[in-house]
């Protein structure tokens, strides 16, 4: 199924929560709204859903206008980030609700019902737990049963909103490889929104990065880290570093220094520069950026380094884990790869 998303604009009392947003959403793609506290990624899952209603705008699924559609007509299947289980119910029971309360027309009959229920059930590798209850669960396990239930009806979209949010790291990763393992294997149309960019990178087809009510940019997970479209997308994505520099003739200048790397098609005039931490190359002294080290942390296999370029300028950068350096000395670089934006454009 896919869902079209054109020009939606969304006020709480006449506070704009999402400004004249657009997506497309393929279908049987797996697609993250991505994005800080407050960027609107969520208004936006609950507009898909049904669960509000767009202030301005419209919401298709297919080339059907469902702007005004309930989350029932809509067959939406929806997994919150805890859980939402009826605790009086039978993991079982759980996953067959959704199928138990249609109307009598659109009901499978109880041994078709319970077929369903189990076959999710072994999906979500939760078989001979179908008596037990939610709190007898861990809350992996609970989160699989709550998806298991949003598949039971057959959803046209399959919507999660933070879904492992509650859950500690180890949980997060091993459930991350598994949910991407099920979409596979299920091919729905499935949007889940989270905060946590690692979780986006690894699971998604595509990212759309929201910040302040607004579509930054949509893309897949390499075009998103490697060619971000503006600083706040630079700097959200991934970790990142950047300088004040200035665009002369051609050229990149962080102060009296010139970089001896091209600005391309920017005009002369002060930009910033972006780069990787681990995007560096280590130059001999007065051939690259010099910098005295103020602090530094292993980051897996290798250091990360804080330097003070002067004038109240700190970076990092990554270096090898042993590579031999003076904690009180000084370390020269180059960036290796770069982004170059208008100092007037907006970072996070």
């Amino acid at each position: 199924m896919d869902v079209r998303v054109t020009n939606v604009r969304k006020e709480f009392d006449r506070f704009p929560a999402l400004h004249d947003v657009s997506l497309d959403i393929h279908s049987g793609e797996l697609i993250a709204l991505l994005g800080p506290s407050g960027s609107g990624k969520t208004t936006l899952l609950r507009l898909i859903a049904g669960l509000e209603m767009p202030t301005t705008g419209r919401i298709y699924f297919g080339d059907t206008d469902a702007s005004e559609w309930t989350v029932q007509q809509r067959n939406i299947g929806f997994v919150f980030q805890h859980y939402a289980l009826f605790r009086h119910m039978t993991i079982l029971e759980n996953v067959s609700f959704g199928l138990k309360v249609r109307p009598r027309s659109t009901r499978p009959p109880a041994n078709e019902i319970r077929r369903r229920a189990m076959e999710l059930l072994d999906l979500v590798q939760l078989s001979g737990l179908e008596k037990r209850y939610p709190n007898q669960l861990s809350g992996g396990q609970r989160q699989r049963v709550a998806l298991a239930r949003a598949l039971a009806i057959e959803p046209a979209v399959l919507l999660l909103d933070e879904p492992f949010g509650a859950l500690d790291a180890q949980v997060r990763r091993e459930l991350r490889k598994w949910l991407r393992e099920i979409h596979d294997r299920t091919g729905h149309t499935t949007v889940f929104v989270t905060h946590d960019q690692e979780e986006a990178l690894e699971l998604s087809d595509r990212l759309c990065v929201m910040s302040q009510g607004k579509v930054e940019q949509v893309g897949t997970p390499d075009t998103i880290y490697d060619q971000p479209s503006s600083p706040f997308v630079f700097g959200f994505i991934g970790e990142s570093s950047h300088l004040p520099v200035n665009l002369n003739d051609g050229d990149i200048r962080f102060g009296s220094l010139s970089l001896g790397q091209a600005a391309g098609p920017l005009s002369a005039g002060p930009a910033r520069l972006f780069f990787r931490p681990h995007d560096v190359d280590l130059v001999d002294p007065g051939t690259g950026l010099n910098g005295a080290i103020v602090a530094s942390r292993r980051v897996g296999g290798t250091r990360r380094v804080e330097l003070d370029l002067g004038v109240g300028q700190l970076v990092e950068i990554d270096v090898p884990f042993d590579q031999p350096f003076n904690q009180s000395g000084a370390i020269s670089f180059r960036p290796r790869r770069w982004q170059l934006f208008p100092a007037a454009e907006r970072g996070i």
